[in-house]
């Protein structure tokens, strides 16, 4: 096969268009990777209905949630033939003096598949090799685990789960902690699995209460803020840490929902000693009180992406079966994407759905 097929964005707002061009020749250090599934993420439809700035100029195939296996390879990547892999949602050079330091999330050389290169929405992708996470395969190139995981499915590995874990260790979430999380849609949902496999209390706070129900079976509490008033909310989400033996003052909040109204409800639960993790993303502006850090002894950081070096420990341990994946998933034909666009966009899925070529 020497034609691959892509989904590109155009324009923005229009649908996307199915394209056939030449198999791309990998380059030294690069490898062409055979797409095996790529996840549909929130900053995806930012970028496509809600004008999100973008790196690159039109037409460009969106997508950067990806798993695939390696078809062809430049020179210097020879050993990754034939190997499965998860594509880092973002791709630092691991020269400059930030990669050195271990912040290569802030490169300012990092390449992010369907920003600054082409991305997964499509049947093969060309990326640098020296960033992949490899995941072993049988003779069936199914993941080596001790679940049913498929290679697709771990494509979310890419963004929707890494994002939240660095978010995660960065808070330094322990077992003594509560871990609160505002929107629990993709990337909050996993975050809140990944926050109790580390031991911790676990609160999911929402508007839609079947992302809640789907969710409670995990946690320790579910709030929906279309119910319950926010002096209210405060009161029970302080209530579940004293339930579980967890101290108020160890209070670890990441807004995951992207939303200027989760922006505050994050900001009004913080209290002494929290730690505000900054997770979604919103064009919007927020107005708060900036001197609650201060008074409170708190702190707030922001989270881009996840570095690669994360990326082993969360496949082992989703392959070990210690945080639930399968139900939180679920998988459409590349040629319906425009469909599933449109349906993500709306909210009609409370699985995080996976393209597959």
């Amino acid at each position: 096969m020497s034609t691959m097929i892509s989904w590109q964005m155009v324009e923005r707002n229009k649908p996307l268009v199915r394209t056939e061009s030449p198999i791309p020749e990998p380059g030294a250090g690069e490898v062409v990777i055979k797409v095996a599934g790529c996840g549909v993420c929130h900053t995806d439809l930012g970028f496509f209905y809600d004008n999100v700035p973008m790196k690159s100029e039109m037409p460009i195939t969106l997508g950067h949630e990806i798993s695939g296996i390696v078809e062809a390879v430049g020179e210097g990547a020879e050993d990754w033939k034939g190997c499965a892999a998860v594509i880092p949602a973002v791709m630092p050079c691991g020269e400059c003096a930030d990669c050195k330091e271990g912040r290569g999330n802030i490169c300012m050389k990092q390449k992010m598949p369907g920003n600054d290169i082409q991305g997964g929405f499509a049947s093969h992708i060309l990326v640098p090799a020296k960033q992949l996470c490899k995941v072993a395969i049988d003779e069936n190139m199914k993941p080596v685990s001790k679940t049913d995981i498929t290679l697709e499915e771990l494509s979310v590995v890419a963004d929707a789960i890494t994002t939240p874990y660095q978010a995660i260790v960065e808070a330094k979430l322990a077992e003594e902690d509560m871990a609160v999380f505002i929107g629990v849609g993709g990337v909050g949902g996993f975050g809140a699995l990944l926050a109790k496999s580390f031991g911790a209390t676990v609160v999911a706070i929402d508007v839609d209460q079947e992302k809640l129900n789907n969710l409670a079976p995990y946690l320790d509490a579910t709030f929906n803020v279309k119910e319950v008033p926010f002096k209210d909310l405060r009161k029970q989400v302080y209530g579940v840490a004293k339930e579980t033996g967890r101290s108020r003052t160890h209070l670890k909040i990441f807004e995951t929902s992207g939303t200027a109204a989760g922006q505050k409800t994050a900001y009004g639960l913080m209290t002494f000693g929290s730690h505000l993790s900054v997770v979604g993303f919103t064009l919007d502006t927020v107005e708060i009180r900036l001197s609650n850090l201060m008074a409170f002894n708190a702190t707030a950081r922001g989270n881009w992406g996840c570095i690669p070096e994360y990326y082993r420990p969360v496949v082992d341990l989703i392959l070990d079966g210690k945080m639930p994946l399968k139900p939180f998933v679920k998988t459409f034909p590349l040629d319906s994407i425009n469909e599933v666009f449109e349906n993500a966009h709306n909210r009609k899925y409370n699985q995080r759905p996976i393209m597959v070529p």
